[in-house]
């Protein structure tokens, strides 16, 4: 007889965890993690062995690993699993455990978060108790409630379970934790949910709703004193300034020594004055435009930075607003470098002393893409700074879009940050307490877990985008009841008024005594005004008034450079290396010994290695710069037997700093950024950032243009990073060829940037020295090659590393009659190497060559100089292989043609103007190249 297998229904009822029971074995082991004790014996068994083949091999458990456990069992035939639970079956008892949990995971979908009371949230039917079969009739049944705490007991009425669960999960802040697969984090969070911890003592709501006060006191007193200036308001989400006040002190209370923030144009004025302590009397300056700069171009002042120590009950705290532009979220990855940055200096290996604040707008958070990279940047190992407490002030509008379909496509602005699994805290703006009580569990969970967590705080916005807009036009409805609400410190002082924790009308002598304080115009916080800089580790007056003409000994003796180039080569016994890397070190060994021309890998690596021997620590950082994109640079080895790295960069000797390898994350515009921000913390610092290949280098232009080029003008902020851009034309298309250097020249201004195309190794080692050695701290754009990393005429002997330095400009090499030059030709770059063996193979010696190795700032002096055997020659010639409307032509048009002497005149030889870079055909650029080089020699 042939037996039928039963359906996968029937099977599922037949089993001992069927029919929804997994929820109830959930529930009991949620019990279990939280109190053994609390669950039979028979169970506690079961769950004892679970647990025991779940972490044989891992040492944290997954909650989901343990749930799918459960639905594997829930899946088998009641036979093939026999244990005595000692639990009766109770099918209510079931439906209630399935409550709870849809409450933990839904429940936020129903919380009262909005102030303005325009959306009452989503309706879901399993937060219904008609979904789960219950009627009237049952809500004085009791049921076993242990692992739901917040009853603080073990059984309940239907009714008190139903209640409780509306008044955790449905009040003013909307909890989002399920999609955590950490058992460890999930269990902490729901403690604090349901025990209802960080309660506000009588003192501490009077602290907050002083701070409430102040927060609206000082948009009042702007408002009126200065009509109708843009200051961004922060009206309507002012809880902002309580919320920020108590991560401070908490976080100074847990040790933390600094704390940065990033933030955009919102509310900027407010948390200057009421949280870092910013002297009124500066702002008033700033609308009364007094106090201009005169040795930059500065900035608005809802852009500007500041720093501060402030004092609190548990000790002072250094507090630094990041400097900011316009382009919303770009702040961001520019605070996690400068925090990944202070961590190092100050050794802070736990990522407990120095914490980054992030302010974002609904809008953006949900809009730009950067949020996205940073947040992929959070748990990285060369990018982690141990968690970032994201604050998203979500007034619900982006300057006229407040329609959530128009905005983005998720429920929540915040959705984009669950690729990190963070806990998510939806906090209704208009109830200070739980806005005190997110603040804490904020800072409590990121000093915890070292991992992001997001607080969004809805609130809105009271004036216009700006006060000069009128928002009532686009958004009737919101403004209608704007306009209706009090602030949220007069709401907040009637309640506490009620609980008779104050006085009546205490919010005005408070409102009152903060306006004679702005009146006075002093600082309205606690600060500590006996700091210098040495106190935080940077003391940054050896960089100013530096110029960059200033000279500089970049040349290492002959004796210690073949000292550290003996011990590179050297590799661990045992270790096997690839074998085309070990002929590479073999190869730089006879590099050393003199025996073999010198590489520009070796001459880069050797820049490296002598800088760390002479203390100067060493971050580089890009998609492919362990190895190098292609293949040149080989600082990280890799053993082919065990997988095991070795740096040898890492071991000079015992007193060498520290280098960091680091291949990123495929992202341009987020670690750029990063590196931007670790580069203006630390001064003494190599910071640098490679493309892949420099056209790439685009996918960061906003950091770029915002920061990197006109930092120091607006901010007053130095930076001395570089950035390496592999160049060059050779016929690999118009994505492989350009870095887009003329976008870097056109950018160049005031001695803003220093713009080089070093053109042999020994110029690369003289030039990334320089950058260290000569206090000189600008960032440094270097147009690296990728054909002359091989190049047999790209070479240079060790003794040009002993000896000299960066030549700006490098002379004609040739032994030529310089009376019989009837041509000179300027160029930079690659070209340079095709023009010199043209040239040779016609035998031309009528025609001198000569290198512009730094574009920028122009070498006026040297190019007259190596001009002046040539002051004869009328013909003068650019040759580049850029398009005519890119390179470097328009700016050298202009610094050439200012060296020429009367009667020279500069022209252009190189490929015409184009819309594109260069063309996606290699033999129509081998033509192309052909002909420049024969124009350029004709």
């Amino acid at each position: 007889m042939k037996i039928q297998p039963k359906p996968m229904q029937a099977m599922w009822q037949d089993s001992y965890l069927a029919a929804g029971n997994e929820g109830y074995i959930e529930n009991l082991y949620d019990t279990y993690l939280t109190n053994p004790q609390a669950v039979s014996p028979e169970w506690r068994h079961y769950f004892d062995s679970v647990l025991k083949q779940s972490t044989s091999s891992a040492p944290e458990v997954s909650h989901a690993a343990i749930r799918e456990q459960f639905l594997q069992l829930a899946r088998q035939p009641a036979k093939a699993v026999v244990v005595s639970t000692g639990v009766a079956y109770n099918p209510q008892q079931e439906r209630v455990v399935e409550l709870i949990s849809a409450y933990r995971r839904l429940g936020h979908l129903q919380a009262n978060i909005d102030p303005l009371g325009l959306s009452q949230g989503a309706y879901n039917p399993m937060l219904e108790l008609g979904y789960y079969g219950f009627t009237a009739q049952d809500m004085k049944k009791m049921f076993n409630v242990a692992s739901f705490t917040a009853l603080n007991k073990d059984t309940a009425t239907l009714e008190e379970i139903y209640q409780g669960l509306r008044q955790v999960y449905c009040g003013t802040i909307g909890f989002e934790y399920m999609h955590i697969d950490r058992t460890e984090e999930v269990e902490w969070i729901r403690e604090r949910i349901e025990n209802k911890l960080y309660t506000p003592t009588p003192d501490e709501k009077r602290h907050i709703l002083d701070r409430l006060v102040v927060a609206d006191g000082l948009e009042k007193y702007l408002g009126i004193k200065y009509v109708g200036q843009k200051r961004f308001s922060l009206e309507g989400g002012d809880s902002l300034i309580p919320m920020l006040d108590t991560i401070v002190n908490r976080s100074a209370a847990n040790d933390v020594k600094e704390i940065i923030i990033g933030m955009a144009h919102r509310g900027r004025l407010n948390v200057l004055v009421n949280i870092l302590g910013k002297e009124p009397a500066a702002i008033f300056a700033a609308f009364e435009g007094k106090g201009i700069p005169t040795t930059h171009s500065g900035d608005v002042k809802y852009h500007l930075g500041y720093a501060s120590e402030v004092n609190t009950p548990s000790g002072p705290v250094r507090l630094e607003l990041a400097f900011n532009p316009s382009h919303l979220e770009i702040v961001s990855p520019v605070v996690q470098g400068s925090v990944r940055a202070r961590q190092r200096r100050r050794r802070d290996t736990g990522k407990e002393h120095v914490v980054p604040i992030q302010l974002h707008g609904d809008a953006a958070f949900a809009g730009q893409g950067v949020v996205m990279e940073t947040f992929n940047m959070s748990q990285a190992r060369w990018f982690t700074v141990g968690g970032s407490i994201h604050i998203v002030i979500n007034n619900q509008v982006g300057f006229t879009t407040s329609n959530p379909q128009d905005a983005r496509s998720t429920l929540y602005c915040t959705d984009v940050a669950k690729m990190v699994e963070p806990p998510i805290l939806h906090v209704n703006a208009n109830d200070p307490e739980a806005v005190y009580y997110a603040a804490l569990f904020a800072i409590d969970y990121r000093n915890t877990f070292k991992r992001d967590v997001v607080i969004d705080l809805v609130c809105y916005r009271r004036q216009g985008h700006n006060e000069a807009d009128e928002p009532s036009a686009t958004q009737p409805l919101m403004y209608k009841a704007i306009k209706s609400l009090p602030p949220t410190y007069v709401l907040y002082a009637q309640k506490l008024a009620k609980e008779g924790v104050i006085e009546e009308q205490a919010e005005k002598k408070m409102a009152e005594a903060y306006r004679k304080a702005l009146d006075e115009g002093k600082p309205v916080v606690s600060v500590n005004n006996n700091t210098t800089p040495a106190d935080q580790g940077i003391d940054w007056e050896k960089f100013a008034n530096i110029k960059w003409t200033d000279k500089t000994k970049t040349a290492v003796p002959l004796k210690k450079l073949q000292e550290i180039g003996n011990r590179l080569e050297q590799l661990p016994q045992g270790f096997t290396a690839q074998p085309q890397v070990r002929k590479m070190l073999e190869a730089r060994g006879k590099m050393t010994e003199g025996t073999l021309p010198l590489n520009w890998g070796y001459a880069e690596i050797m820049a490296y290695a002598t800088l760390l021997e002479e203390g100067y620590p060493i971050r580089l950082c890009g998609q492919d710069s362990a190895r190098g994109t292609f293949a040149h640079r080989h600082a990280v080895l890799h053993d082919q037997q065990t997988g095991e790295i070795y740096i040898p960069l890492s071991h000079l000797s015992d007193k060498q700093a520290q280098i960091n390898i680091v291949d990123s994350l495929l992202s341009e515009e987020a670690v750029l950024a990063f590196e931007y921000g670790y580069s203006t913390a630390e001064p003494n610092f190599l910071v640098l950032w490679e493309a892949q290949f420099g056209d790439f280098a685009n996918g960061a232009q906003v950091v770029i243009d915002q920061f990197i080029s006109s930092g120091e003008q607006k901010w007053g902020r130095l930076c001395g990073l570089v950035m390496l851009l592999p160049h060059g034309y050779e016929g690999m298309g118009p994505e492989h060829s350009s870095a887009r250097l003329e976008r870097y020249l056109q950018l160049c201004a005031q001695n803003n940037l220093q713009v080089c195309v070093p053109s042999n190794p020994a110029q690369i080692f003289h030039l990334l020295r320089r950058q260290m050695v000569r206090p000189y701290r600008k960032p440094l754009i270097v147009m690296s090659p990728k054909s002359l990393l091989r190049h047999p005429q790209a070479v240079s002997s060790i003794t040009d590393l002993s000896e000299g330095g960066f030549q700006l400009v490098i002379p004609e090499v040739d032994k030529i009659d310089t009376k019989k030059v009837e041509r000179v030709i300027f160029c930079c770059g690659k070209v340079y190497y095709e023009l010199l063996e043209k040239r040779r193979e016609m035998k031309r010696d009528d025609i001198a060559i000569l290198r512009i190795e730094q574009l920028y700032p122009f070498p006026d002096e040297d190019c007259q100089q190596f001009l002046e055997p040539y002051r004869h020659v009328k013909d003068v010639v650019w040759c580049q292989e850029e398009p005519q409307n890119q390179g470097a032509w328009v700016n050298m048009q202009f610094s050439i043609s200012a060296a020429l002497s009367k009667g020279q005149t500069l022209r252009y030889v190189g490929r015409s103007a184009a819309a594109s870079p260069a063309v996606g055909y290699h033999q129509v650029h081998e033509k192309e190249q052909e002909t420049l080089i024969a124009q350029a020699l004709k």
